[in-house]
């Protein structure tokens, strides 16, 4: 398939830049997966659509404060450089002192070059652009980069298409309400719209939920550079399911109670973590699946997600789900209809 084929015009200003006043005061589209038939609801009215005996899936990531600054050091004692920003991913040794990084404007970020942090920390690049692209650079430092490195010197990582620096306000409302296993950068946004309010309104219905683990890695973000999508690469995330988890989701499966992934990040593991009859395996690993249309879902029968970006390989997911063909159709109207688009905006639910 073609890159141009998940293409559509988004005005700029449905761009949400900030999130929506109250929590879970969201807009929500219902799309049928079977006709592609839409219905324009509320996030209040999720409850009612869920059946009773439904399995939600939730991703339990937190948010670490990976965007970091570092001001590059003169080859001469006291001569300043330029402020330099590192996104920080994952960690590469298991004393937290070398971490894999992706640095905006890379090209000028060499092999030897060392960069004061805000803390005084130092690193040093250790490597030259990679066949991963040349965004990415592997980064030593003397100290652990541990969470309280990260509370000193970082921001929350806000997406490319949020336009302003973080804020307070980002400190909650780009995290979940049950985030606990830190390590991604950048939020499972699908799960922002839940409240411990709607929990309790799941809970009343006796809708049984449970928590996974995926860390986000920014090759979400990452455009998708091959004009056949058949080509692209994906970058590799890692996530954890624990064995009690995988076994209710097994349960579920052999009593043919629906599965719902809340987020896309729910969604991959899952598949990558299933069989081929949609029973998972507990445990660690790390995934590339790309799903487009022509993937078969083994274990997701229903999806909770966000609106996302013009050829990405998450719309092509959820093409994959719904077909292409309805989720275009449905992109097509809730841009008419005004919805707040990525990782602040409104949500949809297809089943």
């Amino acid at each position: 398939m073609n890159l141009s084929d998940f293409d559509f015009e988004l005005p700029p200003e449905l761009i949400a830049q900030k999130p929506s006043g109250v929590r879970g005061n969201d807009r929500l589209m219902y799309l049928h997966r079977a006709d592609g038939a839409v219905e324009h609801l509320k996030m209040e009215n999720l409850p009612d659509l869920i059946t009773p005996d439904t399995l939600m899936v939730f991703n339990n990531s937190k948010v670490r404060r990976s965007r970091c600054y570092g001001i590059k050091i003169g080859e001469k004692e006291g001569q300043g450089g330029r402020e330099q920003e590192f996104m920080f991913l994952t960690q590469m040794s298991p004393d937290l002192k070398i971490w894999h990084t992706m640095v905006k404007g890379a090209k000028k970020v060499k092999a030897g070059n060392q960069f004061s942090f805000t803390d005084g920390s130092v690193g040093i690049i250790i490597d030259n652009p990679n066949d991963e692209g040349t965004e990415f650079r592997t980064v030593q430092f003397e100290c652990a980069l541990d969470d309280d490195w990260f509370a000193r010197n970082g921001h929350i990582p806000l997406p490319p298409y949020i336009r302003r620096e973080d804020d307070d306000t980002d400190s909650e409302r780009y995290q979940t309400i049950y985030a606990k296993e830190t390590g991604s950068s950048a939020c499972p946004t699908a799960g922002l719209h839940f409240t411990e309010e709607m929990f309790k309104k799941l809970d009343s219905k006796g809708i049984e939920r449970v928590f996974l683990t995926l860390h986000v890695g920014l090759g979400t973000f990452l455009p998708v550079r091959t004009d056949k999508i058949e080509d692209h690469k994906m970058h590799e995330e890692f996530y954890s399911i624990p064995f009690d988890v995988a076994e209710k989701i097994n349960q579920a499966k052999k009593d043919g109670r629906p599965v719902l992934a809340v987020g896309t990040t729910s969604v991959r593991t899952l598949e990558s973590a299933s069989d081929d009859n949609g029973f998972v395996k507990a445990g660690s690993a790390s995934t590339r699946i790309f799903m487009y249309p022509g993937y078969k879902f083994k274990c997701v029968d229903q999806m909770f997600t966000n609106f996302h970006t013009p050829q990405s390989t998450l719309i092509m997911l959820v093409s994959a789900f719904a077909g292409r063909e309805h989720i275009m159709s449905a992109y097509k109207q809730a841009v008419e209809e005004k919805y707040r688009f990525f990782s602040y905006g409104d949500c949809m639910l297809i089943k």
